[in-house]
This record gives structure tokens, C-alpha cells and sequence, in this order.
């Protein structure tokens, strides 16, 4: 069994930044994907962010491209980390971390087989 636990969300102005982490522990593993994903109230989750465990090769959805970075520990590669810049009233939502120890399109929700529980971003206008 794989847990993952978020850190790094609260509140913040327009244009400011955050720094999301996320930690797995448990099993020893490897994956296919860690990723972010995001969820407002009365929304559905989206995709936000990737990176994958081969190569590191990442991936964004189009409204945060450029803004935010998904980057992991080098060493453990169970640490992932989602720097956000510029950050925008838009963003605001309930940030998940996942992984997928199975292959899958990136972007769905249902690719990942392992949730934590949520960091809660806030960014006032």
C-alpha cells in the first residue's frame, strides 16, 4: 500500500506563489506517473500537472503552462513538488497528489490508482 500526504497549500494574494509537496511512503515502488490534480466545488477533478518516473518528462494542462512546475526528488523520486507562480483567483481548489503504478493516459483520473487526500489552495483577488 502506497499513502501520500500534500503539503505547502493556503491562502494567497493574486500573483503570488506556492509550493505543493507531495510525499509517498509505504511499499518501495516505482510508477508510471505522479501527478496534480485540482478540484473546486461543484467542479469535476482536472488534470493539472505530471511527471513521470523513467525519464522526468512532464506534463501541463493549457492554464497552467508556463506558470507551474512539477518537479521531484532526484534522489527518492517519491517526492513531488508543484512550484506555483502568478497564481490566479482561477486556481483556487483542492489540490491532489497521485500516482499511477499502471500505464494510462496521464490526463484521467482514473489512470491513478493512489490519491492523497488534498491541500486546500486559496488565492484572493
Amino acid at each position: 500500500q502506497v499513502q501520500l500526504v500534500e503539503s505547502g497549500g493556503g491562502l494567497v494574494q493574486a500573483g503570488g506563489s506556492l509550493r505543493l509537496s507531495c510525499a509517498a511512503s509505504g511499499r518501495t515502488f516505482s510508477y508510471y506517473f505522479m501527478g496534480w490534480f485540482r478540484q473546486a466545488p461543484g467542479t469535476e477533478r482536472e488534470f493539472v500537472a505530471a511527471i513521470t518516473w523513467s525519464g522526468g518528462t512532464t506534463f501541463y494542462t493549457d492554464s497552467v503552462e508556463g506558470r507551474f512546475t512539477i518537479s521531484r526528488d532526484n534522489n527518492a523520486k517519491n517526492t513531488v513538488y508543484l512550484q506555483m507562480n502568478s497564481l490566479k483567483p482561477e486556481d483556487t481548489a483542492v489540490y491532489h497528489c497521485a500516482v499511477a503504478d499502471r500505464s494510462g493516459s496521464y490526463y484521467y483520473p482514473s489512470t491513478y490508482n493512489y490519491w492523497g487526500q488534498g491541500t486546500q489552495v486559496t488565492v484572493s483577488s
